[in-house]
């Protein structure tokens, strides 16, 4: 008996030197949200470009990414996790740190509601506001398998942050319209994007904004217009409907789903919009058919 009391001591002991010493966090806290791990990234880095004095790391890894945030004399780290736990929910762990009081922290966490923690509740209370908000504004719903068909069309090319795509769409649309319209060429079907590189470390991409269009002898000729063809085109395919400045959701969902299944695909989405955003319509009824090609 009094050996296992001298061993479960030293457990004790063990464990609280460990806590104090070697846990590298001061804080946890765990939520879950009904939005696919890149949506989660995302809303992260949106929510902290409304933070002051704060910066980010985040590379290609969805799952991670590192806050410093910076409150008076103390600055705060927040590492978060990000896992799915089912095709459209994900768990979110926020390990937080203070770097300047972390061993004070450690020490009144187990026994009071400190200032650190109520603090770090509120901020994350933030968060996931603006998260659940997001939520309620967009639907993805991937349908599996289907295939583009071939296409002649007119373009811009555009190089530009994945939240100033539909920006860039907007800036470059009456060159692709009016333009064309008044120019004697007939259009023929949705206006989509390719995407010719995302980087998913730095959310940049590369893409070009086209408009099918019926094949002539006399088209005509701008600096910044251009056009090609593409052959038919075998895909994974989901279905969006809210704002076209967060389509880039559905390409996240399909490369789960791609993962899920074992799916070879390029990594590069093609969009087909319907929707006119200078139409005074509800976003949720926007829609637009985002495909993720297979490799051949």
């Amino acid at each position: 008996m009094k050996k296992a009391l001298i061993a479960l001591s030293f457990l004790i002991a063990g464990g609280i030197l460990w806590y104090l010493f070697i846990y590298p966090y001061d804080y946890l806290v765990t939520m879950e949200a009904k939005a696919n791990r890149g949506t989660v990234n995302q809303i992260i880095k949106l929510w902290h470009t409304s933070l002051d004095d704060s910066q980010i790391e985040a590379g290609e890894d969805l799952e991670k990414i590192r806050q410093t945030l910076h409150f008076g004399d103390s600055t705060h780290i927040y590492d978060w996790r990000i896992s799915a736990v089912s095709d459209s929910v994900s768990r979110i762990k926020v390990y937080v740190r203070d770097s300047a009081y972390s061993f004070r922290n450690k020490i009144k966490v187990p026994f009071y509601d400190t200032d650190f923690e109520k603090g770090t509740r509120k901020s994350l209370s933030n968060f996931a506001d603006l998260l659940a908000n997001h939520i309620d504004k967009i639907r993805v719903r991937v349908e599996g398998e289907a295939e583009l068909d071939s296409v002649f069309y007119a373009y811009v090319h555009n190089k530009t942050t994945q939240f100033g795509k539909a920006g860039g769409m907007m800036r470059d649309f009456p060159l692709l319209d009016p333009f064309l319209v008044n120019n004697g060429v007939e259009l023929d079907g949705k206006p989509f994007i390719e995407i010719l590189n995302w980087d998913m470390g730095k959310d940049s991409l590369e893409f070009n904004f086209c408009y099918p269009i019926v094949r002539n002898d006399s088209l005509p000729r701008h600096p910044d217009l251009k056009y090609g063809y593409r052959k038919p085109v075998k895909a994974i395919k989901a279905i969006y409907n809210g704002n076209y400045i967060t389509s880039d959701r559905a390409w996240y969902a399909l490369l789960d789903y791609a993962e899920k299944n074992d799916i070879e695909v390029t990594g590069l989405p093609i969009e087909v919009f319907y929707n006119n955003p200078n139409i005074g319509v509800d976003e949720i009824s926007w829609k637009a058919e985002v495909f993720m090609p297979l490799k051949e």
